[in-house]
């Protein structure tokens, strides 16, 4: 059974202006994001600026993350790394601190052979006893789960549930579905392409325009699963300037300089990301107008 169905936000992390996590923050645009339909809260991911949090961080966000949510939503945590001893440590502590269940990254840099993944994901997989979503994002890991790796995964290590698909590679992403045989959940990790990844079966979205537009976001599945595609399709299309605005820079550049500009006050990044440049961010508050998010 899938973790969550329908669109889940992978939720940036608010700064202060001295750079500190604002937990005060997080909590209000938690629930900004539950009480407009949002699916299921991931924390820490690539979204949540993970890599330049520490390890003390990363379980307070966590643990806060749950705190806040009180099981009104699932949560999911953002426990992958390059190293599989960290990945593990990560991720038994999210299971400690309360998550639902947990988001792997391929590694990066390093990368990994198939065979590599496959030892990688079974023992983190084996360290707790919480569903993993694979997250497989070769653009920025430069790794690529191909699908017998991931049937084999799905069908060897009972709690590998799912997998977050942002490769953009649509055949890839349907042979995945073909080997795999229903064991493997799928989400789009590309907003643009949530239509396409549910027409194949997908469960939904783990999503970054979500952070802006949750309620439109979460109808974009809502409707498809209750068999209104014509409407889900309007929606997408409808969204599809803004989500390539967001993604004019490297994320969460935008998703954040977006936020600030609709008023939620999510404050700075962290170095070595920089504030949006000034013809970028133009063309996101125009977008943003046009569908009526800001003035």
């Amino acid at each position: 059974m899938a973790i969550f169905e329908g669109a889940g936000v992978a939720i940036v992390t608010p700064m202060k202006e001295n750079g500190e996590v604002n937990f005060d923050k997080l909590g209000e645009i938690i629930d900004f994001q539950i009480e407009n339909g949002t699916d299921s809260i991931i924390i820490c991911g690539t979204t949540g600026e993970a890599s330049t949090l520490s390890h003390e961080e990363h379980s307070e966000c966590i643990r806060y993350t749950v705190a806040h949510v009180k099981g009104r939503v699932p949560v999911i945590a953002g426990t992958g790394s390059n190293c599989t001893e960290t990945a593990v440590h990560l991720s038994k502590q999210a299971r400690d601190d309360g998550a639902d269940g947990l988001l792997l990254v391929t590694p990066y840099y390093n990368k990994a052979t198939q065979k590599g993944l496959i030892q990688h994901f079974t023992t983190i997989a084996a360290s707790v006893d919480i569903p993993v979503i694979l997250y497989n994002v070769p653009g920025r890991t430069g790794c690529n789960i191909q699908p017998e790796t991931a049937a084999y995964l799905a069908k060897n290590v009972e709690n590998i549930v799912a997998m977050k698909e942002a490769t953009g590679n649509i055949s890839q992403a349907i042979q995945t579905v073909l080997l795999c045989e229903g064991a493997l959940d799928l989400y789009s990790g590309n907003d643009e392409s949530i239509v396409p990844i549910l027409s194949i079966g997908g469960k939904g979205v783990i999503s970054v325009l979500s952070n802006v537009a949750p309620r439109e976001t979460h109808d974009i599945v809502a409707k498809y699963l209750a068999g209104d595609t014509q409407g889900s399709l309007a929606l997408q299309l409808k969204y599809l300037p803004l989500v390539r605005a967001l993604f004019s820079e490297v994320n969460p550049i935008p998703v954040k300089a977006a936020m600030n500009m609709m008023g939620l006050n999510v404050g700075p990044l962290r170095a070595p990301l920089t504030e949006m440049e000034e013809a970028h961010a133009q063309v996101l508050r125009a977008e943003l107008q046009k569908v009526g998010l800001i003035a």
